[in-house]
């Protein structure tokens, strides 16, 4: 065919190009439109589509849709909270029971406890031993004595299990105990995780139970921008952890291991009845992989015991989130405990891009006389999400939160404490993907041991962190402030 000939094609898409492209753009716009999100984040994507053409379309496919599976999710939801709908109702009395006993030792902050109950997210337990863990050599040391000791099952959910010293030695632990006859199975995600990922599928002969969730292929892409974040592992139905440390070297800050930052990280190890809420939650987890689901009450749960047989004081239950929750779960219980703040409010947190909610309510509690400081990385792992994050700092400190910059190494503990009554350990970030994207669990605790602990911890960090005013926060270089105000443009889409 010649030149001549395809001039007519050529002059039509010269002239028409721009049809195609109309009714593509205006066929996004308008089901973003028809999604009914948050204001700020429909009109951000309509942003990036208008003013990046192509790239803000790509974007939007990647990282801007719905996630198409949260009806199959829901529908999962709704089926195992019928199949424990009978217990709920049993334990009623027990529960109602148990907030009590909490309401006198932390007042109104036993509302956090309330929230779970109501909801359905967790039964308040008394009686449970929680020992805080610093930094994952301290959590790997226990980690690996309880796992040895396992002696019905060994379950556990990480976002990232790298195939590195401390990942290997846990994995062949695993396949040991599982050859020894120890129920194991294993769910990590498959975006955080995909050298184990390849790996196991290659293992014909493990015993390993194994499961990557929400696994990631072409014709899934567009569903990769929601992960499984949690990190929690139970031990024969009575010792669980959970916190922000996953299964890598990076989190060992010892001689022997080759890291170049120092990493400050958080985990809890929790004996006794929560473990069951810990339990359930997993199980929530693997029914949403091909695992094969399993029975609760096949030597999973433990029955309620007496309190002469309890060794520990703390109160504890758990808040889960995920896509497809009814509400953003993580964020509301923190919420609900900043409001009922009398003193003081110390938060850690890697990523501190928050919801307007909770930077009103941080703000507020600031101006009604209490102590609030927050801590968050100097130096980020990643350039963007630390411009955006620093974009949120100067209205806190134009009201009186005190927000100090970790400078030791990279701070990714996810806690908070609140007038060292009540304390928060988990997965969840003060960002919007924690509170609406991912899957993500804490544990909250009331105990003051632990409590102050924490608080003991914080004040530990400062020593290594400096304090900001707002005066030396605004003589930065004006190129910083520029790349905190175009990184913040994105804010809603992370």
């Amino acid at each position: 065919m010649h030149l001549e000939q395809l001039k007519p094609f050529i002059d039509f898409v010269v002239n028409w190009y721009w049809v195609p492209l109309l009714i593509l753009y205006v066929g996004i716009i308008g089901a973003i439109l028809i999604e009914n999100r948050n204001p700020t984040k429909t009109v951000a994507w309509i942003l990036v589509i208008i003013f990046l053409p192509f790239v803000g379309v790509v974007l939007y496919y990647f990282f801007g849709q719905k996630f198409v599976k949260v009806k199959k999710i829901k529908r999962i939801n709704r089926q195992q909270a019928l199949r424990l709908e009978k217990k709920w109702k049993e334990l009623d009395p027990i529960m109602e029971s148990f907030i009590q006993d909490i309401h006198e030792d932390i007042g109104d902050l036993s509302k956090v406890f309330r929230l779970m109950k109501k909801e359905r997210l967790s039964s308040p337990t008394l009686h449970n031993d929680v020992q805080l863990l610093i930094n994952g050599e301290e959590k790997f040391k226990f980690l690996l004595e309880d796992l040895a000791k396992a002696k019905h099952s060994i379950h556990m959910e990480y976002y990232i299990f790298n195939l590195d010293g401390i990942g290997l030695q846990i994995l062949n632990l695993l396949e040991q105990r599982a050859a020894e006859g120890i129920i194991v199975r294993l769910i990590v995600d498959s975006f955080g995780s995909p050298d184990l990922v390849k790996y196991m599928r290659k293992q014909k002969n493990s015993k390993i139970d194994f499961h990557a969730f929400l696994p990631v292929t072409f014709t899934s892409l567009a569903n990769s921008n929601y992960r499984n974040h949690r990190k929690i592992c139970v031990i024969d139905g009575r010792i669980g952890y959970v916190g922000g440390i996953n299964i890598s070297d990076k989190y060992i800050n010892r001689s022997d291991v080759p890291n170049k930052v120092y990493w400050r990280d958080t985990s809890v190890r929790v004996k006794g009845l929560a473990i069951n809420l810990l339990q359930v939650s997993f199980w929530n987890s693997w029914n949403q992989t091909d695992g094969k689901s399993f029975f609760l009450e096949d030597g999973y749960l433990h029955v309620i015991q007496e309190k002469a047989n309890e060794k520990g004081n703390a109160g504890v239950g758990f808040v889960s989130s995920d896509p497809a929750s009814v509400g953003p779960f993580n964020m509301e219980a923190l919420l609900i405990a900043i409001g009922e703040a009398s003193s003081k409010i110390q938060l850690c947190t890697p990523y501190y891009i928050p919801s307007e909610e909770l930077e009103r309510a941080l703000i507020i509690a600031a101006a009604s006389g209490v102590e609030v400081e927050l801590m968050v990385p100097s130096t980020s792992d990643s350039y963007f999400v630390q411009h955006a994050s620093f974009s949120f700092l100067k209205p806190l400190l134009e009201r009186g939160v005190k927000v100090y910059l970790y400078n030791k190494g990279f701070l990714h503990a996810k806690t908070a404490v609140i007038d060292d009554k009540l304390a928060f350990v988990g997965t969840v970030n003060l960002d919007i993907r924690s509170f609406y994207i991912n899957y993500e669990i804490a544990a909250v605790v009331s105990d003051q041991t632990i409590a102050l602990k924490l608080s003991d911890q914080f004040e530990q960090d400062k020593k290594d962190a400096e304090l900001l005013t707002i005066k030396a926060w605004m003589s930065r270089p004006r190129w910083k402030r520029a790349a905190d105000s175009v990184c913040r443009l994105m804010a809603p889409l992370l």
